[in-house]
């Protein structure tokens, strides 16, 4: 805070009408808490946005160094409010689900067309990048489309990866360097298995409409939106070649007969 923004050695006062508070600012730093708190929501605001640029590019694995350096703060400040990695990891894969969640669901209300449903959605959540902070375990690779009927139905959360490779299952990994998943995969929660049952009834729609692949799942429709096209200096030739790779992608899902 900079002690300049108070003139003269002025005291300003403010008094709840039932005198339960008292507070005041001065130039000699009593009573800050106020201007503090905007410093501090400002200083959380560049931590969450440096976080999903920088997860968003190298992956969860990526240290609390770089995020605090293109939030332009220390990594102190960083740990002020985020005691941990796994804690500021799953902030940022609860919110982004939950983005998911709100397009998926915008997406079914208003499209009839279910294919034009779920390419909305698709298209939206690519653009919004949503999709690259997804947590890693809730996409599963190999599970045919009545497994996925089933968990979309029952809103459960997909197993860890872990459990997946153990079982033979192949790995997913959203974006980034190779890591560590016991130390890198933020934790389950429930807006996944919100986000599940949403675009599972995205995907069952357009199935039965004949419109959507029979070996389409839900894990194949999440695997679209956490798949970006390569990172290019001009921003639209980096729109231009993310929407060409949906449309491929999206071609793809169609179902032959269409």
């Amino acid at each position: 805070m900079n002690i300049s923004d108070f003139h003269g050695s002025a005291t300003a006062l403010s008094v709840e009408s039932n005198g339960r508070a008292l507070t005041s600012a001065t130039t000699h730093g009593v009573g800050r808490s106020t201007p503090l708190r905007v410093d501090a929501q400002r200083n959380l605001e560049h931590v969450l946005r440096a976080a999903r640029e920088v997860f968003g590019e190298l992956g969860y694995g990526a240290p609390m160094e770089d995020v605090a350096r293109r939030a332009r703060v220390g990594v102190g400040t960083v740990y002020r409010r985020f005691p941990s990695k796994d804690v500021l990891v799953r902030r940022i894969a609860e919110e982004e689900t939950a983005r998911l969640t709100e397009q998926a669901r915008t997406a079914l209300g208003q499209e009839e067309e279910p294919w034009q449903a779920l390419s909305r959605f698709l298209r939206t959540s690519v653009a919004s990048g949503a999709g690259r902070l997804l947590p890693p375990q809730v996409l599963r690779v190999g599970s045919t489309a009545e497994e996925a009927a089933e968990e979309a139905a029952e809103a459960r959360v997909p197993h860890q990866r872990q459990a997946a490779e153990a079982a033979g299952a192949p790995g997913l990994r959203v974006v980034g360097a190779p890591r560590s998943a016991a130390e890198d995969e933020p934790s389950d929660d429930a807006g996944a298995g919100a986000l599940l049952e949403v675009v599972g009834r995205l995907v069952h729609r357009a199935r039965e409409a004949g419109e959507l692949r029979t070996d389409v799942t839900v894990a194949d429709v999440l695997l679209v939106i956490a798949t970006a096209a390569p990172a290019l200096p001009d921003p639209a030739q980096q729109a231009a070649a993310s929407t060409r790779l949906l449309d491929i992608l999206l071609e793809g899902l169609r179902s032959r007969t269409v």
